[in-house]
């Protein structure tokens, strides 16, 4: 409520005056309206307002993660002193010696039998994992599976029979600005902490996080130690996992951001059902739509995404989407790049469907989409390749759609991938796993099969031509 003391003395009076000489009985009367809609709390939770009935209700589901590695690392005589290692060689100072290395962050508790959720950086190479509940009661933890591309990881914890306290997920597509929100999590181990802000933004793409996740944005203070934890909506649901700050000396600046919970609850269903997540597969490539772009489009602002590419198995393809079209939104939900099409894309199931909104030539339509795995086709048919020739020692398979999400690489790459490298010509050629090996020779090579035929032939010299990084590289090896 607004308060004015001053003028609203002077007001009164000036009430008094007017109604002395009988004047501008309509403006004393609007006065007394007023005043008669104010209202006198009549509880304690209309005087103080608290997020503490929220706070009672989540935080016994957020746990404290403490992980632990066993590390090695040369302890060298006399402080590493290379003067004093020459002096006296190999000494049993110079012994590996073995540390434990630790590590914090926090984790929700998702599923009263103790299923867990957290990052997947939070216990990253850990030998164990200590989980500590809000009581103080410790579990040791075990990995029930991990997703690489969005961070996340499943936990579960042993407690008997006893049911223990969750966070139930909640919806994240309800979401939008201004929503108060609180971030409960460990930072820097001083035990759980709860904070509170609001949802800053919608549908961060573009923080160099992750290719999958269109992360919701909050200013609630989130330090180092609230990786895993919780956001929370004041209704007690989980509505993302808080994953990450902007910042400049290691504190929170106002700028975090979690992993939404309908990302969530895709993964965790994909590793409880099949110990990984099996994303629906999109099959497009394409690029934001600037200014300049819509301008030339006679678009009346920038909007969508631009198609630019499209694999001949995709979805898209197969419903009528073309390159040189715009998808503006999916399932009324508006998209501005390719990550953020793709995140509308794996919040949904498998076998589900959902509506895009395109436009063509100016013309805007619906088209029904199908959701579907990604195929694995061609089969990966995985070779050790050996002879006198580049790639001896290597081991190559064929990239598909299914593949190439299991390497988490290009889904719409196709050819052959090196997997591995081995003692062989192909460690001095230089290659590194992830390499597509394009052509050999002048010849393209799309298969393991072309490339076992082409590597069968006896030469002298051999030009390579290999894709690494979205670049194309050729070397001439002469054996």
């Amino acid at each position: 409520m607004l308060r004015f003391p001053t003028n609203r003395a002077w007001l009164s009076r000036c009430g008094l005056l007017v109604c002395t000489i009988g004047l501008l009985s309509p403006f004393i009367e609007c006065i007394d309206a007023r005043a008669d809609q104010r209202l006198v709390p009549e509880s304690r939770a209309e005087l103080q307002l608290s997020y503490a009935p929220v706070v009672r209700d989540v935080a016994p589901g957020v746990v404290n993660i403490y992980t632990r590695r066993l590390v090695s690392q040369r302890q060298s005589a006399l402080f590493n002193d290379p003067f004093f290692e020459r002096l006296f060689g190999a000494t049993p100072f110079g012994l590996p010696r073995e540390r434990i290395q630790s590590s914090l962050g926090s984790g929700v508790i998702i599923e009263a039998g103790g299923m867990i959720v957290t990052n997947h950086h939070v216990i990253k190479g850990s030998d164990q994992i200590i989980v500590v509940l809000a009581d103080r009661r410790e579990f040791e933890a075990e990995v029930m599976g991990i997703d690489e591309a969005t961070d996340l990881a499943v936990l579960r914890i042993d407690a008997g029979q006893e049911p223990l306290p969750f966070v139930e997920l909640g919806d994240s597509d309800w979401l939008e600005v201004g929503d108060l929100v609180l971030a409960i999590g460990n930072p820097f181990g001083v035990g759980q902490t709860v904070t509170s802000g609001i949802v800053s933004a919608l549908a961060r793409t573009r923080v160099g996080l992750s290719d999958l996740s269109s992360f919701i944005q909050t200013d609630a203070a989130i330090n180092p130690g609230n990786s895993g934890g919780a956001l929370v909506t004041l209704d007690a649901k989980l509505i993302g996992i808080n994953t990450a700050i902007y910042s400049r000396g290691g504190g929170s600046i106002g700028i975090g951001f979690a992993t939404p919970s309908n990302l969530v609850r895709v993964v965790v269903d994909g590793i409880v059902s099949g110990g990984r997540a099996v994303r629906p597969w999109l099959g497009v490539k394409g690029q934001a739509v600037t200014q300049d772009i819509a301008d030339s489009l006679g678009l009346s602002r920038p909007m969508g995404v631009l198609v630019s590419e499209l694999h001949a198995d995709s979805p898209l393809h197969a419903v009528g989407l073309r390159v040189g079209d715009i998808v503006v939104s999916v399932d009324e939900h508006e998209v501005f790049d390719l990550q953020g099409l793709r995140f509308r894309f794996v919040t949904r199931p498998i076998g589900a469907s959902v509506n895009l909104r395109v436009i063509r030539n100016g013309r805007d339509f619906d088209l029904e989409v199908a959701l579907i795995a990604p195929p694995e086709v061609p089969l990966r048919d995985i070779r050790n390749i050996s002879g006198e020739n580049p790639l001896a020692g290597s081991v190559v398979g064929n990239l598909s759609p299914a593949f190439a999400e299991e390497l988490n690489v290009d889904s719409n790459k196709s050819g052959v991938i090196v997997l591995q490298i081995g003692q062989g010509y192909g460690a001095r050629l230089g290659l590194r796993p992830g390499d597509i090996v394009t052509e050999i020779n002048g010849k393209t090579i799309k298969s393991t099969a072309e490339l076992v035929s082409v590597l069968r032939k006896q030469r002298a010299q051999w030009r390579v031509v290999i894709e690494r990084g979205g670049k194309s590289m050729s070397v001439v090896v002469t054996l």
